[in-house]
Parts: C-alpha cells; sequence; structure tokens
C-alpha cells in the first residue's frame, strides 16, 4: 500500500492498518491466539498467501508477534501495540451496527465464519458436563459444507468440519440465513424456535438447554441509531 504522504497520525495509522484484510486479522486475534489455519476459519474467503502476507506485515509493523509453543505448534499472537487496536475494531463494528443497513446477501452468509464465531462464543459453564457432540445442518448450503459438529468436552469446544465419528446427541437444523439473524441479534431465537425455523432434535435436556449456551455476536444487542 502506497503511503499519504501525510504528518497526520490518522494517515499514519492507515498506511499500516489500511490495507483489505489487515483490521480482520486483528479481529481474529483479539478473539485468541490463533495457528495460520484457525485464522482461515474466521477469514474464509482470503487466500493463504495474502494471509501470509499480511501476517509478515504485521510482524514488521510490531503488532504481531509468532510464538513456538510445544511439538513445533506456531500460533500468532498480539504485541500490546496490536492489543490497543480493540476500542478501534470494536468502534467500527458498533458504528456499522448503528449506522449501517442490515440486508446481507448471500455472499454475505458463510457457514465457516458462522460456525467459527459460535464456538468462541458459549458460555461454557452452561454446556453438558460430560462429553457431547452437536451437530449443525444448514439446509440451504450445498451438501459438502452444510455440515458441522462441535466437541464438547467442557470447558473446550472444538469445531469438526468433517463428521468426528462420535454419536450426535443434538442436532441444530436450520437455514444459514436464520442461524446468522439470530446470532447478530436480528431475530429472537425463542421466536425462531417455535416457529421451527431452528429445529433441535435430540436429548430433551438438551434442547431445552441449547438456547442458553448462545452468548450470541458481540454486536447483537447494539441497538440501531435513532433516524433524523
Amino acid at each position: 500500500m502506497s503511503g499519504y504522504g501525510q504528518f497526520c497520525p490518522v494517515s499514519q495509522a492507515l498506511e499500516i492498518v489500511g490495507e483489505r484484510w489487515t483490521l480482520l486479522i486483528v479481529r481474529e486475534l483479539l478473539c485468541d491466539d490463533y495457528r495460520f489455519n484457525e485464522l482461515l476459519n474466521g477469514l474464509p474467503l482470503i487466500s493463504r498467501s495474502l494471509l501470509s502476507q499480511r501476517l509478515k506485515s504485521l510482524e514488521e509493523a510490531g503488532l504481531v508477534e509468532r510464538q513456538e509453543r510445544e511439538k513445533g505448534v506456531v500460533v500468532y499472537r498480539l504485541t500490546q501495540a496490536g492489543r490497543e487496536l480493540e476500542p478501534i475494531v470494536m468502534g467500527l463494528g458498533t458504528w456499522a451496527r448503528r449506522w449501517v443497513e442490515h440486508n446481507l446477501s448471500p455472499d454475505d452468509l458463510d457457514p465457516v465464519l458462522m460456525m467459527w464465531d459460535l464456538r468462541r462464543r458459549l458460555d461454557t459453564q452452561r454446556l453438558p458436563a460430560e462429553q457431547t457432540v452437536v451437530q449443525f445442518w444448514f439446509r440451504d448450503v450445498p451438501a459438502k459444507v452444510s455440515r458441522y459438529w462441535l466437541c464438547v468436552e467442557r470447558p473446550d469446544v472444538e469445531l469438526c468440519m468433517t463428521n468426528p465419528g462420535f454419536d450426535v446427541a443434538l442436532t441444530v437444523e436450520a437455514k444459514l440465513r436464520t442461524m446468522v439473524e439470530v446470532w447478530m441479534g436480528h431475530r429472537d431465537i425463542t421466536e425462531a424456535l417455535r416457529t421451527r425455523a431452528i429445529e433441535l432434535k435430540g436429548d430433551p435436556k438438551l434442547t431445552r438447554a441449547f438456547p442458553s449456551w448462545l452468548l450470541l455476536s458481540s454486536f447483537a444487542n447494539i441497538p440501531r441509531a435513532a433516524s433524523t
């Protein structure tokens, strides 16, 4: 990205974080330290090569660092400078919830991102105490990307893109759009369950508890700005 040729700190900041995908990478790393492939779950449309380039640029700018853990596993984490971007990232999301129309096109609906965000926004204290597998089936997306599994072993929750081979205790069936609308606070989950827009099948104890597991998006409860 070429420079703006200005001494203004805003322009200097944008020379570092203004490139496409950069702030979304920061958004992901504000949630946790992630391996490269885990970052791809939150950024499904980015190419591996571009993600690698952006991470390198963020490292050079001092916002991200690589950390090697056991068995040679490498994770990416934000430095203090990177973490200080949190109010900016959250502020942008809040602004969009208040002022940007929420008309989601089909291109905006990605099942991997939906499931990745759901996995990290569960109330772990309300999850089953015993090991449990929950299957999600999005009925309106192509079959090869329509099913996902959460393997719950409290407090850990693993998202599986392929069948893990364990018995499923609860199945959640819905259109992807319905699940996104509930997740983003555009639709009440009680209404979606009552009208069977979301169907729960399995252990009755789990079907009753399921709504209480969902913390929803961090931006779900932000109201629209009043019309002027």
